[in-house]
């Protein structure tokens, strides 16, 4: 004859297992469920459908911060912060001010490979891994040490690097009664900073530097400097013969997943200003957005992005609800250019556009 008490205590015990494997299973499938882990700095998922990646939003300065000091922690150089909050001082924001991270970023025009430099934006994008891309801010050279465009691949990486001064810098230097050296060590007055990437083309690399604050302006001889974290990372990951594309895009169109038509608009380089009309640059690039399709375009925002750029992403689709422009308004649009962008709804507009540039 079985124990009666002792049936008992099986029989509860086999109950609480049941509910502990219960459990057990229960958070596995919740854990199954959870929302993605949070990506690095500077990573995002490509998306599914449209260009358009990351999101702006806001942060409150604190006590003893400069806009630079938060730029940098949220993987944005000086000109885009400067361009996304132009009331606010650079270096002596006010404690508690409220402060826009430009952090949505369109997709560069070119292909998904390799990293591509675009040079108007001040930024460099990673294709790093299957769905993930990386961006980061950059400095380029300054105006009469333009960074090249044209397709190029990494080379050597070197840690610690030295760095010999260009001869031209060298006969500044000593003009000024300020002799630099032949050679500058590693350490903290090496601009190279402490690593870096050189590219098939000669005397071009992709670099750390010693002045982090001068991230994301034109401030070199032609190389791309970055933050010193942020080189650091590309360098332990980027394989020797990666792709490197540099272009000039100063205005991007990209649709959104939602469907949405967005801009995004750089000042140009100084040395590209009279090369090309930008505002009929930017139909033209509109209109390849909608391929046959009459592009149902707010002409006035295109132009505003155009001569004003900040950098953010603006809609340029056409309102169906807007109210009609007042007489003052339509006589302003009908001045100059914006009398021919009425005519855009109609495919002539772009063959007339084409042969414009001729």
């Amino acid at each position: 004859m079985k124990n009666p008490t002792l049936a008992r205590r099986i029989g509860l015990g086999a109950a609480l297992f049941g509910l502990a494997a219960i459990l057990a299973t229960t958070a596995l499938a919740e854990e199954g469920t959870e929302a993605p882990q949070e990506l690095p700095r500077g990573h995002f998922h490509l998306p599914d459908e449209g260009n358009v990646i990351g999101e702006a939003y806001t942060v409150t300065v604190e006590e003893g911060e400069t806009l630079l000091d938060i730029g940098r922690r949220h993987n944005v150089g000086y000109e885009g912060m400067r361009m996304a909050n132009p009331e606010v001082s650079v270096w002596a924001p006010h404690s508690g001010t409220e402060v826009v991270i430009p952090a949505q970023y369109i997709l560069p025009d070119a292909p998904r490979e390799g990293i591509v430099v675009n040079l108007s934006e001040l930024r460099l994008y990673y294709y790093s891994r299957p769905g993930i891309v990386e961006t980061y801010p950059i400095s380029i050279g300054r105006d009469g040490f333009a960074t090249p465009v044209g397709v190029t691949r990494t080379t050597v990486k070197v840690k610690d690097p030295h760095w010999s001064p260009p001869s031209s810098m060298r006969e500044e230097a000593a003009a000024r009664g300020e002799p630099a050296p032949a050679v500058v060590p590693p350490g903290p007055d090496n601009p190279l900073g402490r690593h870096a990437i050189l590219l098939g083309l000669p005397s071009y690399l992709i670099h750390g530097t010693n002045r982090p604050d001068g991230v994301g302006m034109r401030a070199s001889r032609g190389c791309i400097r970055m933050f010193p974290e942020d080189i650091e990372s590309l360098y332990e990951r980027v394989p020797s013969g990666t792709q490197v594309n540099i272009i000039d895009q100063p205005f991007k169109v990209a649709w959104s997943a939602d469907g949405v038509l967005y801009a995004q608009s750089f000042p140009q380089l100084e040395e590209n200003l009279g090369t090309f009309e930008p505002i009929l640059n930017a139909m033209e690039i509109v209109a390849g957005a909608f391929g046959e399709e009459p592009a149902p375009i707010d002409y006035a925002q295109l132009r505003q992005v155009v001569e004003q750029p900040d950098g953010r992403l603006v809609s340029l689709l056409r309102v169906a609800e807007e109210e009609p422009a007042s007489e003052s308004q339509e006589e302003t649009l009908d001045d100059g250019l914006f009398s021919e962008l009425e005519i855009s709804q109609q495919t002539s507009l772009f063959s007339e556009l084409e042969v414009s540039h001729l």
